[in-house]
């Protein structure tokens, strides 16, 4: 008889319930842990199979009848930008990122809870309280970072990071193969900038400075307006039955 290592995952199914994407729908997940020691590796590996991160919990769609949500990530070294792409990089052109350790502070939670109320305000993390946001910074056991936006400051060029109010705010993994944007908010206020669009650009930059093949953006679902942004990056790969199939446009 044979047996599973003890730190083998285990993973479970979820119990239907709305889908948030299409309506009249109903969704379930399968889902597995990520702690301890090979948290890191499971991380890469379920990620690449389509699963995504949510603190410590890795998962992916398991609809009986619907397989519309559909794993999405960018060809770093092949992607090129359209012309409305270069302006919102010129347009943003005075913020720098800063990537520092997953760490939540005040600041973050007050732009968090603005970007919510006004766009999500009857989504399914509107009532995230202080506490939620802490668990959802810090409650990670692969290497993750927290990217934040501000305008370019007099110390810019000496210490990388920005000065001013922050602008905008990427929870990314760091992946073997790419880079993973885990949850991205931003100051609703400044709406010319297109701050979503920019993080994406910005993202798909830093991943070709660390020489890693790809961008994940999470699940795009044909039909939705809200996952619509996601088929602009291009080319991508989308996940399929057959396995990633590259899309050019």
């Amino acid at each position: 008889m044979t047996s599973e290592p003890r730190d083998a995952p285990q993973f479970y199914l979820t119990s239907p319930s709305p889908c948030p994407y299409l309506p009249g729908r109903e969704e379930r997940k399968v889902f597995t842990h990520l702690i301890g020691r090979r948290a890191a590796t499971l991380n890469n590996t379920l990620t690449e199979s389509g699963f995504r991160r949510s603190q410590t919990i890795a998962y992916r769609p398991a609809c009986e009848e619907c397989r519309a949500c559909v794993s999405v990530r960018v060809v770093v070294d092949d992607f090129a930008m359209t012309r409305n792409m270069r302006r919102v990089m010129e347009r943003n052109e005075d913020l720098v990122g800063a990537a520092l350790p997953a760490r939540p502070t005040s600041e973050q939670y007050s732009l968090f809870r603005h970007y919510l109320d006004r766009r999500h305000s009857d989504g399914g993390m509107a009532d995230m309280n202080v506490l939620d946001y802490t668990m959802m910074i810090e409650d990670s056991h692969v290497d993750t970072r927290v990217v934040e936006y501000r305008r370019r400051g007099p110390d810019t060029a000496i210490n990388g990071r920005g000065a001013g109010p922050l602008l905008a705010v990427c929870l990314t993994d760091v992946l073997a193969d790419g880079l993973s944007m885990v949850y991205s908010f931003y100051e609703p206020d400044e709406t010319d900038r297109s701050l979503g669009t920019f993080m994406i650009l910005d993202h798909i930059a830093r991943a070709r400075k660390l020489g890693l093949p790809h961008l994940y953006l999470g699940y795009w679902v044909e039909g939705s307006r809200k996952m619509a942004y996601k088929a602009r990056f291009l080319p991508q790969e989308r996940l399929g039955m057959d396995g990633w199939e590259r899309v050019e446009g």
